[in-house]
């Protein structure tokens, strides 16, 4: 037993209260258990409790031991003066303030805990995946929403920390974390770094010469050092020598990774890929703004990147021909991972619920993500029929499952609350 298990017991009243009774013998009834406290001094607020013939109004303290109370100080804390009952599990000791005292142990089932072991010290994939088959799929529907709003108003808020740095700057902002989304997970900080040294305003004045794009985010990121023999390359270092002295830049002074990874996803070709969604690009954040079509909002990512890098995925290392278009999937993930957040960000700072809606409403048109946690996820015969489903599963793995947070987690809930074995529940 733990003080957070013995809240959630208070809080959801899982115990048996027939014929209950404090530790003096009085008769008590628990007519509201209160709110839980999240701040300083006691657990639960404004609770009502009818002991022998009296009802009273206050507030409640939990402890494993009673011995806790003065443990852990609260008799010289004025906040707790008002405390009505004191919840145990065990009682041990008379000492402490003379006000009911109610013990818990031996009247929560036995199944409750049984399950919470479980869920505490299992080595699965995810705690409670031998448990599934008792949560309701109303439950889960619903437990999907609250899990998708909770990962995007996490989102919005780094976006909106993002908008901070940039004054305000809405289409700033974009940029930056549009290109923070190109360095794909290995070279994520490198491209955000990269992003925040060129200010979008030098971009903008060369956006209708790609190989000044190329040159300007190549050479900030440091990919234009080494000596260079190809014409193109050797080109673009000239390009980026003039620009860099005119516009006083610094180049950035961070790794740029290419060792296992897949050659289309190398940072060079995502460079590529990314300048020219610049040069073919106008005010890209109000455009995403005003789009209604999530299959216009595709076509603007439709992207190949200039005829050198169809010949090669690295400066001066000739390869097969492939042309070397953005894809689908890396569409998909910046609409997920860059759009979607950012246009929840700005229905949220401007308090536009249409935008909010919008950027749900794209989420349940794109289709779901293709990555190992999703995989598991769907070995276990749970649905992801769209980045909605996927979003959530993300959530709730790294969020609650990972951080054993059960007691907080509407499936965990559903599971510790559920006395008998069900037939399979969650869609399928």
């Amino acid at each position: 037993m733990n003080e957070r298990l013995l809240q959630y017991i208070w809080q959801f009243q899982l115990f048996n209260k027939a014929e209950l009774s404090t530790i003096a013998g009085e008769n008590i009834s628990i007519q509201n258990p209160g709110q839980i406290n999240h701040n300083q001094g006691p657990d639960f607020l404004n609770a009502r409790l009818r002991i022998n013939e009296t009802t009273w109004a206050g507030n409640v303290e939990l402890h494993i031991l009673t011995s806790d109370w003065d443990k852990h100080g609260h008799h010289r804390d004025a906040n707790y003066d008002n405390v009505i009952l004191h919840v145990v599990w065990e009682h041990d000791s008379e000492a402490g303030p003379k006000i009911p005292i109610l013990a818990l142990a031996g009247k929560v089932p036995r199944i409750l805990l049984q399950r919470y072991e479980e869920l505490m010290r299992g080595l699965n994939f995810i705690p409670c995946e031998n448990l599934l088959s008792t949560v309701p799929e109303l439950t889960w529907k619903h437990w999907v929403d609250r899990l998708i709003t909770e990962r995007l108003e996490r989102k919005a808020s780094h976006a909106l920390e993002s908008l901070k740095q940039t004054q305000f700057h809405w289409e700033e902002t974009f940029w930056i974390l549009l290109a923070k989304n190109f360095g794909l997970r290995v070279n994520t900080e490198s491209f955000e770094a990269m992003a925040r040294s060129i200010p979008l305003s030098i971009l903008s004045r060369h956006k209708h010469q790609v190989q000044q794009i190329e040159a300007l985010l190549f050479g900030q990121i440091g990919l234009l050092e080494n000596k260079l023999a190809d014409h193109y390359p050797k080109l673009l270092q000239r390009e980026y020598q003039f620009l860099r002295k005119k516009y006083k830049l610094r180049p950035i002074h961070l790794p740029v990774f290419f060792l296992r990874m897949r050659p289309g996803n190398f940072p060079s070709i995502r460079l590529a890929q990314l300048s020219m969604l610049i040069h073919n690009s106008v005010h890209l954040f109000s455009r995403v703004k005003e789009c209604d079509s999530i299959t216009e909002l595709q076509s603007w990512f439709d992207v190949v990147a200039n005829d050198y890098w169809h010949y090669h995925y690295r400066f001066d290392e000739a390869s097969s021909f492939k042309i070397k278009k953005l894809g689908s999937s890396m569409t998909w993930n910046i609409i997920i991972n860059t759009i979607v957040p950012l246009l929840f960000a700005y229905g949220q700072y401007n308090d536009q619920q249409k935008y909010k809606n919008k950027a749900l409403e794209w989420l349940e048109k794109v289709p779901g993500e293709n990555n190992s946690i999703i995989n598991q996820f769907m070995q276990r015969n749970v649905s992801c029929r769209n980045a909605m489903e996927s979003q959530a599963l993300l959530e709730l793995k790294n969020e609650y499952c990972d951080k054993r947070r059960c007691l907080e987690c509407a499936v965990g809930h559903a599971i510790l609350k559920t006395k008998n074995e069900h037939p399979p529940m969650i869609p399928r």
